[in-house]
């Protein structure tokens, strides 16, 4: 068992909830057509909008064309540190040589690079504790693309918790990655902007 892996499993025992029975007991009752996640034992439920899933799949698109299709998740639970912290993110790359648990589920320490697409009501976990759980797991690339502001942020060189570096370019400017383990420059020309109040 990995550092990373022992924190996730202590915090789960601390509080007497475990993310596998939170999520167990959501996937009976979720709606069709709408993403849940746990984010510091908190749940979110968000419906998929065009905008966010045109976003979504531009980046997949994108990432399948440099790595095979078993890399590239979408919408996959990935517990991470902190305090039952099982995320779905948008578009999440694993490394190569990854391999699921034993419960079907991939490791944060295998995460190369995650997207986030920001919805209106989950803003603030994308830009506040899920950017940290990626740093502490040290997701060596974290990109949002937020479509109320037109931008991308780009986080990289995790190191104590925090990203020492962040890019922001705005929509229909390429966001360069080449200097990162992804090694790829993504187009962001295509992206849609979301013309209903921001977040």
């Amino acid at each position: 068992m990995t550092v990373l892996e022992d924190r996730i499993e202590m915090a789960e025992e601390n509080c007497g909830l475990t993310l596998d029975g939170m999520f167990e007991s959501l996937e009976r009752t979720t709606p069709e057509g709408y993403k849940v996640e746990i984010v510091e034992g908190a749940v979110f439920m968000s419906p998929q909008r065009d905008t966010h899933w045109e976003i979504i799949l531009d980046i997949i698109e994108q990432l399948r064309a440099k790595y095979p299709r078993m890399r590239v998740k979408s919408d996959v639970r990935i517990d991470y540190p902190g305090h039952l912290n099982g995320f779905a993110s948008d578009v999440t790359l694993v490394a190569e040589a990854a391999e699921q648990t034993p419960g079907g589920l991939w490791r944060c320490g295998d995460v190369e690079f995650v997207a986030e697409v920001i919805s209106k009501g989950t803003a603030h976990n994308d830009y506040g504790p899920k950017k940290a759980a990626y740093a502490v797991a040290e997701v060596p690339v974290y990109l949002i693309a937020d479509p109320y502001q037109g931008k991308c942020h780009l986080y990289t060189q995790p190191k104590d918790g925090e990203y020492v570096s962040e890019l922001t370019v705005s929509f229909g400017t390429d966001v360069d990655m080449t200097a990162t383990p992804l090694g790829l420059t993504l187009a962001t020309d295509e992206f849609p902007r979301d013309q209903r109040h921001r977040p």
